[in-house]
């Protein structure tokens, strides 16, 4: 009980289809047949005028992070670890202290947050059980010429203001 073969014959086998150049010749053919339907006639091309026109931005997107903080000012966070044990890109790098206010037991030393590394999966977003890590700050476009500042620490994070009030919020993240 030997299994059924089928013998498929190899195509390519003529000096034409080997060379490969009217093949090549066809798709330079399409390319430059779009390339000139195009520059003769651009009313159907979709264009953006960025940075002139902003893009408009949905209240679910995920934008750069950005830590809450109570109505006194305290950071909301209270290290719990979740976030950075959640990131699949390990991007998150805490370092927790003793808390002194009265809120909770401990709150970040360091809270460091790598954008080159992070992936905006959101999870972080997810993970957290205190609300303290956001990612609607509106904000698409993280440029700079070094590696070091995009690596986005405590105090930025937390003076970095939300695009979206509360209740925008609230209604669209449910």
């Amino acid at each position: 009980m030997g299994a059924k073969v089928k013998n498929i014959d190899r195509k390519g086998s003529s000096l034409e289809e080997r060379i490969y150049l009217i093949e090549i010749f066809k798709g330079m053919a399409t390319t430059f047949g779009h390339f000139f339907r195009n520059l003769l006639d651009n009313r159907r091309l979709y264009v953006r005028h960025y940075p002139e026109v902003q893009p408009e931005i949905p209240v679910r997107w995920r934008g750069r992070h950005r830590l809450t903080s109570h109505a006194d000012g305290t950071v909301k966070c209270v290290a719990c670890f979740m976030c950075q044990t959640n990131c699949p890109a390990n991007c998150i790098m805490i370092e927790a202290g003793e808390r002194y206010d009265g809120k909770t037991e401990k709150m970040p030393v360091k809270f460091n947050i790598d954008l080159l590394e992070c992936i905006y999966c959101g999870y972080c977003v997810e993970a957290c059980p205190v609300d303290a890590i956001r990612m609607d700050t509106g904000i698409f476009s993280v440029i700079d010429n070094n590696r070091e500042s995009f690596v986005v620490g405590l105090e930025e994070l937390l003076k970095t203001p939300g695009a979206f009030s509360e209740e925008e919020y609230k209604k669209g993240g449910a």
